[in-house]
């Protein structure tokens, strides 16, 4: 992997930083942190990354080195090398765990209608049984009674069923799990895309499609199509992973690697104005939808992306018609 400065241009380096970090700024200013605290945590990682490239460095040359590089003087970059480690990340919870078998073990669901409703406790199919193939050390009650708190599953007592309420792992109420989510999901994505930037462009899947010239109405239409590939996909690989992880364990192979694979959409209104109805005249031909990738040409325009070139895939104005 390739750590050359300059063979990355500024003025693009500068762009990609300056989109990336609009988004921080928006939730930093809602909640109202302040710029000496951001700014303490973006020293502390400019830091930690600076020590991480130069591991092989006695501590001395390694904080000279660090503070050319930087530009920060040798005793702030000795104070924030001192800053205690951020902890990592916790394994995915209990409540977690089941609620994904839920979602994805065929055994559990009605097909394609969703996860079924399952009687509360049984030696068949119940939530009983599905607590208990997650774990032994918590009881099947106290599970319920957490996917509950979060929103997630509602008891039927008159019944005493129990079925999931949501379609993703949500906790309503619960913002300090959120912005975990939040650091854990949008932190690997952009490890792989900076990854890849550095490298050779193939170590990790880092793709995404865009369109633009589309109505509300088509914007809600399409997010139903998001959502069931998403369920095909989730349904796919959850039990694909478990099984590759009892594999590992019964071969005795060291399991000392992670994956987070994931899918996002977002949606704005266009920043040019098109009007309502109208066509794109000459000046707006070209490529209306794509799938980010190696470039390739199409339409007079070229479409560019980072990530592995395999499934790229260009969509035409002739395509969406």
């Amino acid at each position: 992997m390739t750590t050359d400065s300059s063979a990355l241009p500024t003025e693009a380096l500068l762009a990609a930083f300056r989109a990336v970090l609009k988004p921080l700024a928006r939730l930093a200013v809602a909640s109202g942190v302040t710029y000496a605290r951001i700014d303490e945590v973006l020293r502390e990682v400019l830091v930690e990354a600076a020590s991480a490239a130069h591991p092989t460095l006695p501590p001395q040359r390694r904080v000279s080195r660090i503070s050319t590089t930087l530009g920060l003087n040798r005793r702030e970059v000795t104070r924030l090398s001192r800053a205690e480690s951020p902890t990592p990340p916790p394994p995915p919870s209990h409540a977690t765990r089941l609620f994904l078998k839920w979602q994805s073990d065929p055994r559990f669901r009605e097909g394609d209608d969703g996860p079924r409703r399952l009687p509360r406790h049984g030696a068949g199919l119940s939530f009983e049984t599905l607590a208990q193939e997650i774990t032994r050390d918590v009881h099947p009650r106290s599970l319920l009674g957490e996917l509950c708190r979060l929103g997630l599953a509602r008891h039927d007592e008159q019944h005493d069923t129990v079925e999931l309420i949501m379609e993703a792992f949500v906790p309503r109420g619960d913002r300090a799990r959120m912005l975990g989510f939040l650091g854990v999901n949008v932190g690997d994505h952009f490890q792989a895309a900076v990854s890849n930037v550095l490298g050779e462009g193939r170590e990790h899947f880092e793709q995404a499609i865009f369109a633009d010239e589309l109505s509300v109405e088509s914007i809600h239409a399409f997010r139903q199509t998001i959502t069931r590939q998403w369920q095909a996909l989730r349904s796919a690989a959850v039990p694909a992973l478990e099984k590759l992880i009892e594999a590992d364990r019964a071969l005795g192979r060291p399991q000392d690697q992670r994956i987070r694979l994931g899918l996002f959409s977002w949606t704005e209104p266009m920043q040019s104005g098109v009007k309502p109805g109208a066509r794109p005249g000459a000046a707006a031909t070209g490529t209306r939808a794509a799938a980010a990738g190696k470039p390739r040409q199409r339409g007079g325009s070229a479409d560019t992306g980072d990530g592995p070139p395999d499934g790229d895939d260009d969509l035409g104005k002739k395509d969406l018609e």
